[in-house]
């Protein structure tokens, strides 16, 4: 990717303090950090507005102006801050799973990372909203992963992998992938796809999402929940534009502009 990469401010950003070094330690470090401080947004798509994933716009938007993003603007920010450390660091691709019937199939619309150290290969992904990933996991199927939040395991499949969270105590699909590596380009076709198209989900939907200690918040539209490690939930319903906007602010952390149009869309939310 071009453009230079402020890595200190990337890490002011997330609040991290760390060690430097292209280590196990520094990666689950960064890796945490970004998701408990960055959440996944789509407010430009909600908005008919374009995603941009060049360096500079990624940094001008999730860094500066302190917005989330989702999949692509995260891992390639992401990703930009490892190879800036000297990690190796391969793009991967997925099709989303999550609540979808059997059966359905979509578009490779979700990126990942795949990262090698020490003789293992990890994942890594700050980007699935509201199961993101707040510890990279191993690339080994067939195996439960501790991570600060709930298990993840892969189950090996023909050609790939799927990725799996264990929630109520049951295994639930979040997407399928395969190891062939993934350019910018590749990303740019998908990332049109899912901003754009008059049926994706986030041109019709608002979903925001993030991980906090010890819970995950999460808000469709005007419905926000807090779901608590261990199985209980906490939902409400959001009234209007302006407690929408506390919501995102207060709670998610996003520096919002005053924008009649944001306003507008956020009051029409049921």
């Amino acid at each position: 990717m071009s453009g230079t990469f402020d890595l200190d401010g990337y890490f002011q950003r997330i609040g991290y303090g760390g060690a430097r070094a292209p280590t196990l330690e520094t990666l689950r470090g960064i890796h945490l950090r970004h998701a408990l401080t960055i959440p996944f947004e789509n407010l430009d798509p909600f908005l008919r507005r374009p995603v941009r994933l060049d360096l500079t716009s990624l940094q001008d938007k999730l860094v500066r102006h302190r917005r989330g993003g989702y999949c692509f603007e995260h891992n390639l920010l992401f990703k930009a801050a490892l190879d800036g450390l000297g990690f190796q660091v391969t793009g991967l691709a997925a099709r989303v799973m999550w609540n979808l019937p059997d059966g359905v199939t979509l578009p490779r619309t979700h990126m990942l990372l795949r990262i090698p150290l020490d003789g293992q290969d990890y994942l890594a992904d700050v980007g699935f909203g509201g199961q993101t990933l707040t510890e990279p996991i191993k690339l080994l199927p067939e195996i439960a992963q501790r991570t600060p939040h709930e298990p993840f395991r892969l189950l090996a499949t023909d050609g790939g992998f799927v990725m799996q969270a264990q929630l109520g105590g049951v295994w639930k699909p979040l997407h399928r992938f395969d190891l062939q590596p993934q350019l910018l380009p590749d990303y740019e076709v998908a990332n049109w796809y899912v901003s754009t198209h008059p049926q994706s989900r986030f041109v019709n939907n608002l979903t925001v999402a993030m991980p906090g200690p010890g819970r995950r918040y999460a808000l469709f539209n005007n419905a926000f929940a807090v779901h608590h490690l261990g199985g209980s939930s906490e939902q409400r319903r959001l009234s209007g534009a302006r407690e929408i906007r506390a919501t995102l602010e207060e709670v998610f952390g996003l520096t919002l502009p005053a924008d009649a149009d944001l306003d507008r869309a956020l009051e029409r939310l049921k």
